[in-house]
């Protein structure tokens, strides 16, 4: 078999063959605000686990047992969610989604950090967010693909950091 028979077989074989489509791919959201407020203060209202409704105004509740909490949405919808650390130092919150967000949030998994740092006489609040779409097969379908995860976190975070900058600013 010559080079170029060779050649050809390859390539109607490959032209023929199915591609196997691989799973999802991670996704990331990265927000960040400033707050007039100083540092110790918006950390002290971060750091609460279990207050998140006392500042973000999507969570109507959120109830904490043990190092895990249960927050529940306004808008309905209930996930769980472990702390993995929380550092006064750093001023660092790392937790992760524990189980299923069901209808909450059109992701499957997810990880994230919410740090507060002084800047200019105030705070600069970062919350990051890695996670995957809620479908996790090859083609799944919309509002459970990639970008509507990547819309429902950055909406998750961003309505978080607005909430957190108006509670701090407030004095409240």
């Amino acid at each position: 078999m010559n080079i170029r028979t060779l050649l050809a077989t390859a390539l109607l074989i490959a032209a023929t063959t199915p591609a196997f489509a691989h799973g999802p791919t991670p996704q990331k959201v990265d927000e960040k605000i400033e707050i007039k407020a100083e540092p110790a203060k918006v950390w002290s209202l971060v750091k609460d686990f279990g207050a998140l409704q006392s500042w973000h105004p999507d969570v109507a509740k959120s109830v904490v047992e043990g190092q895990e909490r249960t927050v529940t949405l306004k808008s309905g919808g209930e996930f769980k969610e472990g702390l993995d650390a929380a550092d006064d130092q750093q001023m660092g919150l790392d937790y992760r989604l524990s189980g299923e967000a069901g209808d909450a949030l059109p992701v499957s998994s997810y990880s994230a950090a919410i740090k507060v740092a002084p800047k200019d006489g105030g705070s600069e609040v970062t919350w990051e967010g890695r996670f995957y779409r809620a479908d996790t097969g090859n083609e799944p379908p919309e509002g459970k693909d990639d970008a509507a995860a990547v819309e429902g976190m950055t909406s998750f975070l961003k309505n978080g950091l607005e909430g957190l900058k108006k509670k701090s600013e407030a004095g409240g």
